[in-house]
């Protein structure tokens, strides 16, 4: 692992754990259904949590067919499903706020969570909507909370023709996908030129959804 964390001036104190969502979650509607939602600094004492999670989770390398060609997966991987306990009780915790806040609008709880090791500006995740399973046909949502470094999270409408939008997430925030975006709308991690410290990405998803 080649890229230095920096931990965040602003993550000081005695507090831990997931702070209010209310009014401080920023809505922004997208096109065709979709809409995100943006909590900035969510997740308080969110360095110390990513230091027990890069050293905690049992992070595991992949490889995916590509084509014609097996390929190294540009990120390490972890998957809790619903019967899985979660390396830290503040995961736990913020499952649970998560689902209360968005209870009316998914109609259900957030039952699993999938969690991704950013090494270093190398790492990335490709253009995709997390299609597998009802998120291919359903409104659905798509929970994030980002720790470590931060890294940009783009959006863009599937099949072009509309903005890219640009997310800088890290140090605790959180974002939430939601409507349709999983369906009409793709989003990335790219790789990138200069040096970058690790981040980890925890995606919360309700049954059904990956």
């Amino acid at each position: 692992m080649n890229g230095v964390f920096q931990g965040s001036l602003l993550d000081v104190g005695t507090e831990v754990g997931p702070r209010e969502l209310g009014a401080h979650v920023r809505r922004t509607p997208l096109a065709r259904g979709a809409w995100v939602d943006l909590r900035p600094g969510w997740l308080a004492g969110a360095d110390a949590l990513f230091g027990r999670l890069m050293a905690d989770v049992p992070w595991r390398a992949e490889r995916r067919r590509m084509y014609e060609r097996v390929v190294d997966v540009p990120r390490l991987l972890a998957y809790y499903g619903e019967k899985d306990p979660l390396p830290d009780p503040v995961l736990d915790e913020a499952r649970d706020l998560l689902s209360a806040h968005y209870r009316e609008e998914l109609g259900e709880p957030f039952r699993t969570a999938g969690l991704c090791l950013y090494r270093d500006e190398n790492d990335s995740v490709a253009w995709h909507g997390d299609r597998i399973g009802r998120g291919r046909t359903e409104d659905t949502m798509v929970a994030i909370v980002s720790l470590g470094t931060p890294r940009p999270l783009l959006l863009r409408p599937a099949g072009g023709g509309g903005p890219t939008l640009r997310y800088d997430i890290g140090h605790g925030d959180l974002i939430v996908m939601g409507g349709s975006c999983q369906r009409t709308w793709e989003h990335a991690v790219p790789k990138s030129s200069r040096p970058l410290g690790p981040r980890v990405s925890v995606q919360y998803r309700p049954r059904g959804v990956r």
